[in-house]
């Protein structure tokens, strides 16, 4: 059986980079190219209920809400950027 090799990712990295320089970095709570951004720092609790007031304030099928990235912290707290368009058209 064959060994997998996952194909090299140097062109994605240079491609990424190039974006990030021309398009700038996101900031929390500021804007990245096309996308208003938030980041939060919240209980899992707190982090449900802001993500569900973002999702009713903005919905999905108008604003392309989501949550963009996620993690655990220590004590049961979750750090997360929630992500929509600026207007819906």
């Amino acid at each position: 059986m064959a060994k997998f090799t996952p194909p090299p990712l140097d062109g994605l990295k240079r491609r990424l980079d190039r974006h990030r320089q021309e398009n700038g970095s996101a900031k929390a709570g500021g804007q990245s190219g096309l996308f208003v951004r938030e980041t939060f720092r919240l209980t899992r609790q707190e982090a449900r209920e802001k993500a569900r007031e973002w999702f009713e304030a903005f919905p999905k099928a108008a604003y392309w809400t989501e949550v963009e990235s996620w993690r655990p912290l220590d004590g049961d707290r979750i750090e997360f950027t929630m992500r929509r368009l600026p207007t819906a058209d």
